[in-house]
């Protein structure tokens, strides 16, 4: 298995790192579905497992009771 730092961009603290950099009251927003920006919900710990073979649009990371944890930012689910 590879370690968590050779799939993953960043960690819980180098994330704080870069945030501190910003002003406390800049708005965060994720990608959205095909384009733009959306909201996201408060983040939540999930476990995934890896799988990179995956095509593009499923994800490289899918949910698995039996994998590893991680912060999930997730976007918000618009069906309008």
């Amino acid at each position: 298995m590879q370690s968590n730092k050779n799939i993953f961009n960043f960690s819980v603290g180098e994330l704080l790192k870069i945030l501190q950099q910003y002003p406390e009251d800049m708005p965060v927003v994720v990608s959205g579905y095909e384009s733009g920006y959306e909201n996201f919900y408060l983040p939540i710990v999930k476990k995934v497992t890896h799988l990179p073979e995956n095509p593009y649009y499923e994800g490289e990371f899918q949910l698995d009771e039996n994998g590893m944890e991680v912060l999930l930012l997730e976007r918000e689910w618009r069906d309008d």
